[in-house]
């Protein structure tokens, strides 16, 4: 006699509508757990219709929580991922505010008499600075007044007092050539170079020890700027927060390069920046004004960044 029909787990492993009822039978003890046992036809569908849907719903809740195994992409089609930002984007500041209107005075002809002028101004709370004029004369320039009239208020009560002789009242256009320039002849980073070269062997002492003034040579920036209608600030370190920074391959003419003593301490050191790794400063009170180089050891080690200003 034939041994007993393979089965399954829940019966017999060939599947079809009798295999199904058997599957589902044989647990219940509904019937017999071979082939042999004949199953009503009405049975059959009272148990499929009774099971089968529970039946059905076990085996997809299955499916849905099953591991799934990654698809690779068709070939040729690359899955983008996601960009990863690792540094944030440099912030780039707004350019510095235009000067509004300042007061000229002095046809020196000695450079100590337009400084001891400047000095006068700055005991009384005036910043000022002085420059050599095209003509060969040096001139100081101070104030930023947001009308003619202001300016011109403040010249006469210096006048007044007798701080002051004739003045001149400079308008906000007319920058370059209350300085001895000409409107128009370069670009805003060349007049800056130009201006700059201007003080080049002048005993700078706008930072004076009488005015309690931080000895970190700024003014020389401030003054470069301001002569071309620029409102730069007054210390190097509000000037290194105030510009955008700029890395020393980017560096062009007109922006400022900042020195520290030692890597942690505060800004303490501004130079102009002329172009071919030069730029000028001042080097420290009883000095003059001059050319340094980027690549000296001295000012690669203390060199601490770029910043400029101009658009």
């Amino acid at each position: 006699m034939p041994g007993p029909r393979s089965k399954g787990l829940f019966g017999p492993l060939k599947v079809s509508g009798r295999t199904v009822a058997l599957a589902i039978a044989v647990p219940l003890g509904l019937c017999s757990a071979t082939m042999d046992t004949p199953i009503q036809p009405a049975r059959t569908r009272f148990l499929l219709g009774l099971v089968l849907p529970s039946f059905l719903l076990a085996v997809l809740l299955g499916q849905g929580c099953a591991s799934k195994t990654p698809v690779a992409p068709p070939p040729g089609r690359v899955i983008a991922k996601p960009s990863v930002r690792t540094q944030a984007p440099p912030v780039v500041k707004h350019g510095l505010p235009r000067m509004g209107y300042s007061i000229q005075v002095g046809a020196f002809a000695r450079v100590d008499n337009a400084a001891r002028l400047t000095r006068s101004l700055e005991a009384r709370g005036i910043e000022a600075f002085y420059f050599a004029h095209s003509s060969g004369l040096y001139k100081v320039r101070f104030g930023n007044y947001p009308t003619w009239k202001e300016a011109a208020a403040v010249a006469r009560g210096l006048r007044a007092s007798g701080v002051i002789e004739d003045s001149y009242i400079v308008n906000p256009g007319e920058y370059v050539r209350a300085r001895g320039g000409t409107p128009g002849a370069h670009t805003l980073r060349d007049e800056i170079v130009s201006t700059a070269q201007s003080f080049l062997g002048l005993p700078y002492q706008w930072c004076d020890a009488s005015t309690n003034a931080v000895l970190d040579c700024s003014g020389l920036a401030l003054a470069v700027y301001q002569l071309n209608g620029l409102n730069l600030p007054r210390t190097s370190a509000e000037q290194y927060d105030s510009g955008t920074p700029v890395d020393v391959d980017g560096l062009q003419k007109g922006d400022l390069v900042f020195f520290s003593d030692s890597w942690f301490g505060r800004i303490s050191h501004v130079g102009i920046f002329i172009g071919d790794g030069q730029f000028i400063h001042a080097p420290g009170k009883g000095k003059v004004i001059r050319t340094e180089s980027l690549a000296s050891s001295y000012y690669q080690e203390h060199y601490r960044g770029g910043r400029t200003y101009l658009q």
